[in-house]
C-alpha cells in the first residue's frame, strides 16, 4: 500500500514537471509579448499538416495572418518548438547575410551515429558543415559544369528520342514522370558515371527510390514532430529518421561505386570522385589547431544521397510546373521557342555551354516557375546567441531558437509580387528584380548557406525545357488538372496525381 501511495505521488510529480513544462513552452511568445497564434498543446501550429494542408499552405496561411502586423518576427510554434517566424525582408536579410555567423546552424534533427545518411549537408551545422561546404563548393564551379555540359546535352537527345516515341503513340503524357526521369538520368551520369536508364524503364531503381525517399516516412506525424521538437533528446534516445529500404538502396549504389572506382582506379572528375578523394584524405592539424581527417563511407554515403534526391526531385518539379504554365499560356510558350530557335541560329544549331547564356527569357520563366511553385516552403535557421533585431529592441531571438523563413509565403505577397498567382516572366526582367530586395527571391536561399547545387540544377533544367519547347508544343487537355491538387504527405512540392498535357512534335 505505502509503495502504491509513493508511486502515485511519483507520477502526480512527473505529471506536475511535464505540465509546467509545456506551459513554459507553449506560452513562449506570450510572455515576451510577440503576436502569435494560439498552438494545439501537442501540434503546435501544425495541427492540419498532412490533414487538410501541406507546409506550404500551414506557413502561407500563417504569413497571411501577421503579414500586415508590422512586426519583423511572429511566434510559430514547430510542434513544441518555440520559433521566429520571419515577416520582415529586412531581419531575413540580416539572418541570412549580414549576420550569417550567428544563424549559420539549421537546428535540424539527425544523427551520425544512428542514422549516419541523415548526417548530409543540407542538415549538418558547426565545424561539420563548415569543412565539407568548403571542399564541395569547387564541385560546382561554372569550369566543372562546363565539363559536365556534353555529358547533360547527351542524356538530353536521349530524352528527345523517347519523347518522339511515345508522342507517335499518344498525344496526352504524364510530363512530371518523364521530366523527373530525365534529370535521374543526369544527375545518376554527372555524379556517378552510372547509366540508370530510367528514360527507357520506368522501373528503374534510381526512379521509384528518388521518389520514394521524399513521401515514405519511418514515423508518424506526432513522432517526427518530436524529433523537431526536442531533436537532442531523439538523439540520445537514438531515433533513426530515414526508412530502412531507402537507406539500403542508396548505401549499396554508393558502396559498390566507391569500391569499383577505387580497385580499377577510376577517374571521372564528378562528384563522387570529389568524395573518394575526400575519404582517402590523410588526417592533418590546421595552424588554428582544428583537426581535418577523411570522410568515412558513411559520410560520403549521406553527401551522394543529398545530391541524388535534391538535385533530382527540385529540377525536375520546376520542369514539370514551367511545362504546365507554358501550355495555360501559349504566348509565353511561343516566346520562349522563338528565343531558342534564335540564340540555336547563332550558334550554328549547335548547343553550347555559351548559348545557354544567351537563353534570357527561358531563365526568366524558370525563376518565376520557382516564385509560383517554390519548391522547399522554407529556411531553417538557429541562433547561436541572443539576438536583438536591429530596429526592434523588444523583438529577441533567443539563443538557440529556431528561425523560420517562409520562401514560399515572401514569394506569393502580393505586396512585393503584385497578383502573386498569375505566371507572369517580366517580374523577373532586369529591371523589375532590380527594384526588389535580393532576399525576395529565396527558391536557392541566400547568403554563404545557400543551395550549394544552384548551377547545376538551372543547368539541367535550361537545356532540359530548351530542347523540349524547341520539339515539342504543349497544350493543355481534359485530363489536365486545374487547379493543381498538391500531395500533403511531401515536405516537398508534390502533385498528387501528376501532369497530364497535350503534346505535339513541332
Amino acid at each position: 500500500m505505502a509503495l502504491t501511495y509513493i508511486l502515485f505521488q511519483v507520477a502526480v510529480a512527473l505529471l506536475a514537471i511535464v505540465s509546467y513544462y509545456l506551459h513554459r513552452k507553449l506560452t513562449f511568445f506570450k510572455r515576451r509579448g510577440i503576436p502569435f497564434e494560439t498552438p494545439h498543446p501537442i501540434r503546435g501550429n501544425m495541427a492540419e499538416l498532412k490533414k487538410t494542408k501541406n507546409f506550404h499552405q500551414i506557413f502561407q496561411d500563417h504569413y497571411d495572418k501577421f503579414r500586415e502586423s508590422k512586426a519583423p518576427f511572429v511566434g510559430f510554434f514547430l510542434f513544441q518548438n518555440p520559433a521566429a517566424f520571419v515577416i520582415d525582408l529586412d531581419l531575413a536579410k540580416h539572418i541570412l547575410v549580414k549576420d550569417f555567423s550567428n544563424f549559420s546552424n539549421k537546428g535540424i534533427y539527425y544523427n551520425e551515429k544512428d542514422d549516419p545518411i541523415s548526417a548530409h549537408l543540407f542538415n549538418l551545422d558547426g565545424p561539420q558543415w563548415r569543412l565539407l561546404r568548403s571542399k564541395l563548393s569547387s564541385t560546382f564551379t561554372s569550369g566543372k559544369m562546363k565539363f559536365m555540359y556534353p555529358t547533360v546535352v547527351s542524356v538530353a537527345d536521349e530524352f528527345m528520342t523517347v519523347m518522339h516515341e511515345k508522342v507517335s503513340k499518344n498525344s496526352v503524357l504524364e510530363i512530371r514522370d518523364l521530366v523527373s526521369r530525365f534529370t535521374v538520368d543526369v544527375i545518376g551520369t554527372c555524379a556517378f558515371g552510372i547509366k540508370c536508364n530510367s528514360l527507357r524503364d520506368e522501373n528503374a531503381e534510381f526512379l521509384y527510390f528518388g521518389k520514394k525517399s521524399f513521401v515514405d516516412q519511418r514515423h508518424g506525424t506526432l513522432v517526427n514532430g518530436l524529433l523537431r521538437s526536442y531533436p537532442k533528446l531523439a538523439k540520445r534516445l537514438g531515433f533513426v529518421r530515414t526508412p530502412q529500404h531507402i537507406q539500403d538502396f542508396y548505401r549499396r549504389i554508393v558502396t559498390e561505386t566507391v569500391a569499383v572506382r577505387e580497385k580499377e582506379n577510376i577517374k571521372r572528375n564528378d562528384f563522387m570522385d570529389m568524395l573518394i578523394e575526400m575519404k582517402n584524405q590523410k588526417e592533418m592539424t590546421l595552424e588554428n589547431g582544428e583537426v581535418v581527417r577523411g570522410l568515412t563511407i558513411e559520410e560520403v554515403l549521406a553527401q551522394a544521397f543529398i545530391f541524388l534526391i535534391a538535385g533530382f526531385e527540385t529540377s525536375s518539379s520546376t520542369m514539370g510546373f514551367a511545362l504546365y504554365e507554358l501550355a495555360k499560356n501559349p504566348y509565353i510558350q511561343d516566346k520562349v521557342r522563338a528565343e531558342v530557335e534564335d540564340v540555336l541560329e547563332q550558334h550554328s544549331q549547335q548547343f553550347t555551354y555559351e548559348c545557354t547564356k544567351d537563353l534570357k527569357y527561358l531563365n526568366q520563366v524558370i525563376n518565376e516557375t520557382l516564385r509560383l511553385y517554390t519548391i522547399v516552403p522554407n529556411l531553417d535557421r538557429m541562433a547561436a546567441k541572443r539576438y536583438e533585431v536591429p530596429g526592434h529592441p523588444k523583438f529577441v531571438i533567443e539563443a538557440g531558437q529556431s528561425v523560420i523563413i517562409p520562401s514560399s509565403a515572401i514569394h506569393h505577397d502580393p505586396s512585393i509580387y503584385p497578383e502573386p498567382y498569375e505566371f507572369r516572366p517580366e517580374r523577373f526582367s532586369p529591371e523589375e528584380s532590380s527594384s526588389r530586395p535580393s532576399v525576395a527571391w529565396l527558391s536557392f536561399g541566400d547568403g554563404p548557406r545557400n543551395c550549394i547545387g544552384l548551377r547545376f540544377g538551372q543547368m539541367q533544367a535550361r537545356i532540359g525545357l530548351a530542347l523540349l519547347i524547341k520539339n515539342f508544343k504543349f497544350s493543355t487537355c481534359s485530363k489536365t488538372p486545374d487547379p493543381l491538387i498538391y500531395d500533403l504527405r511531401s515536405f516537398v512540392l508534390g502533385v498528387k496525381d501528376g501532369i497530364y498535357l497535350n503534346v505535339e512534335a513541332v
